[in-house]
């Protein structure tokens, strides 16, 4: 029986391939950006990386910004599952929404070139993304407020608001124009201003 057989007749077997193979995508995609931006990104470099054929890569990415959003799910996904391991422990929300904001800033500033690819991507790709909600949600969990869950609620605009103001921090990074204690002091200032009713 050929793997091809054995995917069609077990489609958990293809499932798990693709999602596999998806992942070595956003992966090469990830490591080619920390050393060269999204310049570096090129569909065919991605996919030689990535052990695909070009038209693979499209049939998963039809686009580079695709590909972009991709790797921004993925840095994510790697901060939801660093808050479940370790939960923010300060006794404000205020406090454990900055603690949120700077360990992604943490996160983020590992990979420099990363960082900046994907932030410059999120400001001028037309290809919309669920990082601002996502975000958003991540500080509703550890500051109390999932029950206010609508997109129009008090508290989820505070907060989104907050999540704003740190996209604005880490491009002032990205230029050099700030450090990570000035970002803390900053963000600070902001969470306890914003979220005071917390």
């Amino acid at each position: 029986m050929t793997a091809e057989s054995t995917a069609a007749s077990h489609p958990g077997v293809r499932s798990r391939s693709q999602h596999q193979r998806r992942r070595r995508i956003v992966q090469a995609a990830a490591a080619l950006a920390s050393r060269g931006g999204v310049e570096a990104m090129q569909m065919r470099t991605v996919a030689e990386r990535a052990g695909v054929a070009l038209g693979t890569l499209y049939r998963y990415f039809p686009s580079k910004m695709d590909l972009v959003v991709a790797v921004v799910s993925e840095e994510m996904d790697t901060l939801e599952g660093s808050l479940e391991r370790r939960p923010p422990r300060s006794a404000t929300a205020a406090g454990r929404a900055v603690e949120v904001l700077m360990r992604a800033t943490r996160g983020l500033m590992r990979e420099p070139e990363l960082a900046d690819a994907l932030i410059r991507s999120l400001l001028l790709s037309d290809v919309k993304t669920d990082f601002g909600n996502r975000m958003t949600g991540m500080l509703a969990r550890v500051t109390g407020t999932d029950a206010d869950a609508g997109e129009g609620g008090e508290s989820r605009i505070l907060l989104r608001s907050l999540s704003s103001v740190w996209v604005m921090e880490m491009i002032e990074m990205l230029r050099g124009h700030t450090t990570n204690e000035e970002i803390q002091a900053r963000l600070e200032i902001a969470a306890a201003r914003l979220l005071a009713d917390f």
